[in-house]
């Protein structure tokens, strides 16, 4: 009779501290990780082929601390029962290195080993001749650090941790591994369900082309694109459908970029329309993927209903400087409009503090969106210097000071000095934008343009009152939200003092009240817009600037390219704190 042995692998996908310290936690997170996905399928191979051997069983417990209280007591248990088992924290972004170190501590103290793996590390070891005290701190401490992706390094690596041999650092930068027949991203239902829309993610392909300088994606997954077999994202799909899993995010930085996204989608289709599979997907791609033919009419047939657009800026000075010149404004209307003309929604990021912004040339771009890019929703972020960005390289070559709070580089606050703004001014200046962008009268125009183009207006007012929302009200950038905010007393960060519990559990049932009144006064104020639009019988008709299109209009009698071409002066642009919003019709 065989004795087997259990090794315990669990995987967490750490938070991060909000301003007052306390860990970022919902009932219901907005966004999957696909760090975390993609591992998990990777253990399950692992586990498959008895890599540890036939008499050992490997058995994985995933958590996404986003909208999990993290049982740190349960886990240290169970691994302490099994004999032998590790705690990788996964995916760990810069923001988030703090509170996992934080994270890691338990486990440390209960003589468990920890591994540490993600963009912060991969990019540091990537960009920087030597470790930096973050890391290095962590090293001291007896983390595990791994660099570079697990496709065909992770069996080395687990076995490593099952004969307590592991190395203070895995470095595989070098050998970014091919996703051909690779074991796809996956995770559990009951994992799926705590997402707001049960909502998964896996990625066709990784790897960027382009050369934008605040970007961390070329230096760590490479420039070369490498992507998975139709055949195996097909498997991924009916293997998701069999738990209930319908919806999907596909995290390639920009999915019009894989070379294999004509196959991907012809999948697609004849799985929704051979077999009537309800799929749809969220995809990311940049703004000149309407050029590739018959790309955008196969994504919506095969399912493709929210897309990401890498907008980042409309002045071409800022995009040559950020090395993003494959950006070119004035294909931004054409791009939007073929977007809302195959019903699908649109969500463009926005990236604000480049060299050349003032308070008044972002107020004065944001109007021109407003009234001439038929966008549903914008996003933005601070332009931060991430470590694993050439930017962050060369500021650190040139000894700028940057945040030593790697909490901070969530790209909402500012971590860098600007030559024209204060930090004060351009953070307040980022709070402004999300008010002057979702301003009622703007939504009614964003509303009416969808109700013309025959969008789902009812789905398009839940997205901008999501979008507005989670900053205003929550605090956090929409894409860092969820439902309901769990704060715990005892999650606060160590460095700050627990509160008193006769203070924070009274304040936390005013803020609770609080919150959910400004959610209530939001939700009526948007929906009232919502009925105003639907009631009207002309809504089909409705046309604007933005909704003209492009080949009767010439490009030269938009702002777009006016103002970047003549230099109007700012002045004659509307500011927000003066009046209503120019594209109210």
């Amino acid at each position: 009779m065989t004795i087997r042995k259990t090794f315990r692998l669990v995987l967490i996908k750490p938070s991060h501290y909000d301003d007052d310290g306390y860990v970022i936690q919902w009932l219901r997170s907005s966004i999957p990780s696909n760090t975390l996905a993609a591992l998990y399928g990777l253990v399950l191979d692992c586990a498959n082929r008895h890599v540890l051997g036939e008499d050992v069983e490997l058995v994985v417990e995933p958590y996404d601390e986003t909208n999990t209280v993290l049982p740190i007591k349960t886990i240290i248990q169970s691994i302490k029962e099994s004999g032998n088992g590790l705690v990788g924290l996964v995916g760990v972004q810069t923001n988030q290195f703090p509170h996992a170190v934080d994270l890691a501590d338990h486990f440390l103290q209960a003589n468990i080993p920890v591994a540490i793996g993600g963009f912060h590390i991969s990019g540091c070891l990537a960009m920087l001749p030597t470790l930096p005290p973050d890391i290095q701190q962590a090293m001291d401490k007896g983390i595990t650090l791994y660099a570079g992706e697990a496709e065909e390094h992770l069996d080395v690596f687990l076995q490593d941790a099952y004969h307590h041999r592991l190395k203070p650092l895995y470095n595989v930068m070098d050998q970014l591994p091919s996703l051909q027949e690779a074991p796809s991203p996956f995770l559990p239902a009951h994992i799926i369900n705590k997402t707001l829309r049960r909502l998964t993610s896996f990625d066709a392909g990784r790897g960027c082309p382009f050369q934008c300088s605040f970007c961390t994606i070329i230096n760590v997954q490479g420039r070369k694109s490498r992507w998975r077999s139709a055949e195996d994202i097909e498997a991924l799909i009916r293997a998701n459908v069999q738990q209930g899993i319908r919806r999907f995010f596909i995290t390639d930085d920009d999915f019009a970029r894989n070379k294999d996204w004509e196959a991907i989608l012809d999948r697609f289709i004849a799985m929704r329309e051979n077999e009537h599979l309800p799929i749809s997907f969220t995809i990311q791609v940049d703004t000149l993927c309407h050029k590739i033919p018959r790309f955008i009419e196969k994504c919506a047939r095969a399912g493709c209903r929210n897309v990401f657009i890498g907008l980042e800026n409309i002045n071409p000075d800022s995009l040559v400087g950020a090395k993003k010149r494959q950006n070119k404004i004035w294909e931004y209307r054409k791009m939007a409009q073929m977007w809302k003309d195959h019903g699908c929604t649109t969500v463009a990021g926005y990236i604000l503090g480049f060299p050349g912004d003032t308070p008044e040339t972002i107020a004065r771009d944001i109007e021109i969106i407003k009234n001439e890019i038929p966008l549903d929703c914008l996003e933005f972020f601070c332009l931060t210097p991430l470590p694993g960005s050439e930017d962050h390289k060369v500021l650190d070559q040139q000894g700028v000071l940057m945040e030593p709070d790697m909490n901070f580089y969530d790209l909402e606050h500012v971590t860098v000095t600007h030559p024209i703004m204060s930090k004060e001014i351009w953070q307040r200046v980022y709070q402004t934008a999300w008010r002057q962008y979702y301003t009622p009268e703007h939504v009614e125009t964003v509303i009416r343009r969808a109700a013309a183009k025959g969008q789902n207006i009812n789905k398009v007012t839940s997205l901008l009152t999501w979008f507005y929302g989670c900053t205003t009200i929550e605090g956090v950038h929409p894409l860092e939200g969820g439902i309901f905010r769990r704060k715990i007393r005892a999650l606060r960060r160590p460095t700050l003092p627990r509160e008193n519990p006769l203070w924070f559990y009274p304040k936390r049932v005013f803020e609770v009240w609080q919150t959910g009144l400004k959610w209530g006064l939001l939700v009526w104020r948007f929906q009232s817009i919502l009925k105003q639009v639907k009631a009207d019988p002309n809504k089909n008709a409705y046309t604007d600037l933005a909704l003209t299109p492009v080949l009767e209009q010439e490009d030269e009698d938009f702002g777009l390219m006016q103002v970047f071409s003549s230099h109007i002066p700012v002045s004659q642009f509307t500011h927000p704190s003066k009046s209503s919003t120019a594209s109210a019709s």
